[in-house]
């Protein structure tokens, strides 16, 4: 690796990052944003890597070195929050996390003083709130969204409570994660350095990260402090009474993150307001509705609607004369529950959307179908840096197995491949359900 320079360095490291789905366009600011976060040293290490999971093993024989030196290497990364590790059937397993939710976030879910966070959310600032590339292709890139809206449970009434569904409640994900984490609101963290400090002064140590995410970033540097599951509700239950919104992985099972957000600093919910009509995370099933003779005109709701979403206008009812009443825009609402949970009135409440959003089962569906949309599933397959092995292999043609077959055909089309067609007539001759 020596004949490389220091600008090649971290141009190999931004082309292994845009190798996988999610990506990071290019410019002279993430340039800097990856000088700050990596040593030229280590940007020449990470850019070799796979980016699907991979072994000690694996990473000596990548860099041509002793296992002994090798985790070293791979510890000292961990440490900085640019790998996560994890116990796979007794195997240390080691894995390179995308630019969102991952390593961009985890560099300020915590005070360090080993990087310059102001300079850094500076930098941040610049790249996602004023240039925009990153924030258009990472959330509105594919129709699969990155991410999800989770219902404020405690403004549904019972009738309503009765029909959510186990993955739609936030207390469901904190009560079958094995591991819990609590870490600093990054996006908080960014604005205020960039010089934009929160508008409604929300908490920070807000942040949840589950399981494997949650267990790698608190053993390694403290980025997430590990909580029990009753300090996450007092987590949630705070952010509610902070009217934040829960956006967490787009996933039915085992999400790696619940990030609690505000409309002034959270990228998502910024790219909400900038680019409405467009939606950059998946709403949750549930839409407001307003009984005109409960409401009294307060405008409370549309104060506190975190993507602008309700407008007061004026109108007549048949129990009074003309004045103001809100109106909710139902293309762009969320359905998040903070407007009815701030009505004085009780006269907005939840109902069912009429068409029920679909969520992808977990993260290999959601990559499968994101590279799939994105016209980049031999990425996902092949890694040039290191083959695809059996089991990786299996999982993502098992997914693809299940998809529709319009999704199937341009699986087929974009891999390009004899044996991929083979699975795929095969599966169609005996196919199964799927709600997908």
């Amino acid at each position: 690796m020596g004949h490389l320079t220091t600008k090649d360095a971290y141009k190999s490291l931004e082309e292994r990052i845009n190798w996988f789905t999610q990506g990071a366009p290019a410019s002279e600011t993430l340039y800097k944003i990856l000088q700050v976060l990596y040593t030229e040293k280590e940007a020449k290490w990470v850019a070799l890597l796979p980016v699907r999971p991979f072994t000690l093993k694996k990473a000596a024989k990548i860099w041509g070195t002793t296992e002994a030196k090798a985790e070293k290497l791979l510890d000292h990364l961990c440490e900085k929050a640019l790998l996560v590790d994890s116990d796979y059937h007794g195997e240390r397993q080691f894995v390179m996390p995308p630019p969102m939710a991952g390593f961009i976030e985890f560099a300020l879910m915590r005070t360090r003083g080993d990087i310059d966070q102001k300079y850094l959310g500076e930098l941040y600032y610049q790249y996602m709130n004023v240039e925009e590339d990153f924030v258009k292709d990472l959330f509105f890139a594919t129709e699969t969204r990155l991410g999800r809206v989770y219902v404020q449970e405690a403004v549904l009434t019972n009738d309503k409570t009765n029909h959510i569904l186990d993955y739609e409640r936030a207390t469901h994900i904190i009560e079958e994660a094995e591991y819990i984490g609590v870490g600093t609101c990054y996006c908080r963290h960014k604005m205020y350095h960039a010089g934009h400090p929160c508008e409604i002064n929300a908490p920070w140590e807000v942040c949840l990260t589950f399981d494997n995410v949650a267990r790698s970033l608190a053993e390694h540097g403290g980025y997430t402090r590990l909580i029990s599951k009753e300090e996450a509700r007092d987590v949630l239950e705070l952010s509610y009474e902070s009217n934040l919104v829960q956006i967490g992985e787009n996933v039915r099972e085992h999400p790696a993150f619940i990030c609690n957000c505000c409309g002034c600093c959270c990228e998502a919910l910024q790219a909400a307001r900038r680019f409405s009509p467009m939606q950059p995370v998946a709403t949750t099933n549930y839409i407001p509705k307003v009984s005109l003779d409960q409401c009294v005109g307060c405008g409370k709701c549309a104060k506190v609607c975190p993507i602008l979403a309700i407008s007061m206008e004026e109108k007549a009812s048949e129990i009074s004369a003309k004045k103001k009443y809100p109106v909710i825009d139902e293309e762009i609402c969320l359905g998040c529950g903070v407007c009815a949970r701030n009505c004085p009135t009780k006269a907005i409440h939840l109902e069912r959307r009429p068409i029920q959003i679909i969520t992808p089962v977990n993260s290999t569906h959601r990559f499968v179908l994101q590279a799939i949309e994105k016209g980049t599933l031999q990425n996902l397959i092949f890694d040039n840096q290191a083959f695809a092995n059996h089991r990786a292999m299996a999982a993502v043609f098992g997914t693809i197995l299940k998809l529709p077959p319009l999704k199937q055909a341009l699986a087929s089309k974009q891999f390009k491949s004899i044996y991929l067609d083979k699975l795929l007539s095969m599966y169609q001759k005996n196919p199964k359900p799927d709600s997908e």
